[in-house]
């Protein structure tokens, strides 16, 4: 009979997960011995990046991606990067090296006595096989689980049960398909569509789930035919909708009181392919205004049963937005002239105002530029500045872990080769994920990295002044050059004394990963 690790191999082929991430340990080798030709190993030097990096491929890609952890140390300096992944709802298939079985009794080191309770709550579906013949069968529930649930999966295997043989039953794997469709039934449609067609004035929120999908352009048009106000679900990873359209309201703040406030004066909110709502700061209130009617569409089960407020349907929002677009009228809005930006804001002295920056990327870079963003002390400049009017042009840590950035802009990178990738990090982000460098050079993506260098914590020092703790220790990180990090892991590095150097570096196109740092002056999120 062929050996567990050649079934599981050829599983995984036929599956398409034929890229790894990994940072390998010793338990980790008997899986990766005799790799087939056609897979690619992709090294990260820290399990954070390592995870990182394959959250944004998977998002990019759209399909699920395999993550090869070390056992309880290294899967544990994973967890920071899977809170991300978790949030973002992204298919991460995690096979983690185990002791041998006779060595996890013991406690034996490098063993991970309770893998599964290590990784939950923050993957969909954690377990370790029973035996070594339970390895194939295994393997595929996580990449189904993963498929399915569309949340990261987590297996660890005793790196002695790779080598030991199948039973007469472990290769029934290797054809086995599972697939899901959700749309919904006819009298929950023909509900949904008479609540939506009798509601005075609608508003319509959209989550990152919108962009996952391949929803953005179809979300415009069903926005076009309500005719009512667009906003973007408060807490967002992924951009669903062109943030300068006539309808656009910007991103919902993450406070219950100003979300209830947004909402005022209108009778009906429908959620698409959000959670509701993913609140931040601690500003309580009303959820919703007197008379105000919320309905949720999500495929994320568990987003729809934790929901303090309104009704929930759990379909396809594909589906649903396919349903609306055929049911309603002709477009009431239609699409007309998108609002330019603002003159964007200068800074005194020698550092540039972020919104410099931002206009800079916008009036240099490509239409079709992907940005990976982790400067959150200058969110509401970046809003104020972008022009983003393309599926997948924009990603942010969506449960706000630091160390995403860096990591996912290579990550990106090299999903999609052919459209230009820019990562926005700020200093204090960046320092979480810096190692990340080091793969892009390897790698040789054609990789933008914007370094926003205003030497604080700033989105921690706004939220002191939110919180009443102005003089919190461990705010500044001064003294930091990127540019000469970035030159030791192998990546080209400059840095921009002004707005006319910015301009003239980012009107270059590169062939390979590079670093521009750029000095800022300090903002707040909002």
């Amino acid at each position: 009979m062929p050996s567990v690790r050649r079934v599981a191999h050829e599983f995984l082929e036929r599956q398409g997960l034929t890229t790894v991430f990994g940072n390998p340990g010793s338990n980790e080798l008997p899986f990766l011995a005799d790799l087939p030709d056609g897979f690619r190993y992709v090294l990260g030097l820290h399990e954070g990046a390592v995870v990182a990096m394959a959250d944004s491929y998977a998002q990019a890609t759209g399909r699920p991606v395999l993550v090869n952890l070390h056992a309880a140390s290294g899967s544990g300096n994973a967890m920071g990067a899977l809170t991300n992944a978790m949030a973002s709802r992204t298919p991460l298939v995690i096979v983690a090296g185990q002791q041998v079985r006779s060595a996890v009794g013991p406690e034996a080191n490098l063993a991970n006595v309770d893998p599964s309770a290590l990784m939950k709550p923050l993957v969909g579906w954690a377990a370790e096989p029973a035996c070594a013949q339970d390895v194939p069968r295994a393997l595929a529930q996580a990449v189904f689980e993963a498929r399915l649930q569309r949340r990261p999966t987590y297996l660890s295997v005793p790196y002695d049960d790779w080598a030991a043989a199948t039973d007469d039953n472990g290769p029934a794997v290797l054809d086995r398909q599972v697939q899901r469709a959700s749309a919904p039934a006819t009298e929950q449609g023909r509900r949904l569509v008479e609540r939506v067609r009798s509601a005075r004035r609608p508003v319509l929120v959209l989550g990152g789930d919108i962009d996952s999908a391949d929803l953005f352009d179809d979300a415009v048009r069903l926005a076009e035919r309500l005719g009512g106000p667009v906003w973007a679900a408060p807490s967002l990873f992924r951009l669903p909708f062109p943030n300068r359209h006539p309808l656009f309201r910007g991103v919902l703040p993450a406070g219950i009181a100003p979300v209830c406030e947004a909402f005022e004066g209108h009778d009906l909110v429908l959620v698409l392919g959000a959670p509701v709502f993913r609140y931040h700061e601690h500003l309580p209130g009303r959820y919703l205004p007197e008379g105000t009617r919320l309905i949720q569409v999500t495929e994320d089960a568990s987003a729809a049963a934790r929901a303090p407020m309104g009704e929930a349907l759990v379909a396809d929002p594909g589906a649903v937005v396919d349903l609306l677009v055929k049911a309603l009228d002709a477009p009431t809005a239609p699409g007309g002239a998108y609002r330019p930006a603002s003159e964007p804001l200068t800074a005194e002295g020698p550092c540039l105002h972020p919104e410099e920056v931002f206009a800079a990327l916008r009036d240099e870079l490509p239409a079709d530029t992907t940005y990976v963003v982790e400067s959150t002390s200058t969110n509401s400049s970046w809003w104020r500045q972008m022009d983003l009017r393309r599926p997948g042009s924009y990603y942010f840590p969506a449960a706000g872990g630091l160390g995403f950035g860096l990591p996912g802009a290579v990550g990106v990178a090299m999903a999609q080769p052919d459209r230009p990738v820019v990562g926005v990090i700020g200093d204090g982000s960046a320092n979480y994920g810096i190692t990340a460098l080091w793969t892009a050079a390897r790698q040789h993506v054609p990789l933008t990295v914007v370094l926003l260098r205003n030497g604080t914590y700033g989105a921690l020092r706004w939220f002191g002044g939110l919180l009443g703790v102005p003089d919190a220790p461990g705010m500044d990180i001064p003294g930091i050059d990127f540019t000469r990090i970035a030159e030791g892991y192998g990546v080209r590095a400059h840095h921009a004394a002004g707005a006319g150097e910015l301009r003239a570096l980012l009107a270059e196109r590169p062939d390979g990963p590079r670093l521009i740092q750029v000095d800022t002056a300090l903002t707040t999120p909002s």
